[in-house]
């Protein structure tokens, strides 16, 4: 079974720090173009950020703030998230294509884990 599985989400006050992870099994993830995405309560699911081979793609929200990358033999990922906001606060979801250039639209996206919450206080 193809998982994608995030964790390292949890609530802290604004400014301060967290790294998100996400470990992939039942394949390997290493060729795949992965990101990140989030869902705050009543807003649609938007794009954070993105890598692919060698490639990093940030929304302007995060960026400066946040830092993708990956470990292509431990099949992982990871979001640094510095200086958070309250508007930080939301659903982050991993997620895989074969195409950086689809993931980053969010659609048709093949793989998608279950999401870790994050919430900023003010």
């Amino acid at each position: 079974q193809v998982q994608l599985v995030e964790s390292g989400g949890g609530l802290v006050q604004a400014g301060a720090s967290l790294r998100l992870s996400c470990v992939g099994s039942g394949r390997t993830f290493a060729d795949d173009a992965m990101g990140w995405f989030r869902q705050a309560p009543g807003k649609e699911r938007e794009f954070v950020a993105a890598i692919g081979s060698g490639t990093t793609y940030y929304s302007e929200a995060v960026k400066g703030r946040f830092t993708i990358s990956r470990d292509n033999t431990r099949n992982t990922m990871s979001l640094q998230m510095n200086s958070l906001k309250p508007e930080d606060t939301a659903r982050y979801y991993c997620a895989a294509d074969y195409s950086f250039a689809q993931l980053r639209t969010g659609r048709n996206v093949y793989f998608w884990g279950q999401g870790t919450q994050v919430t900023v206080s003010s």
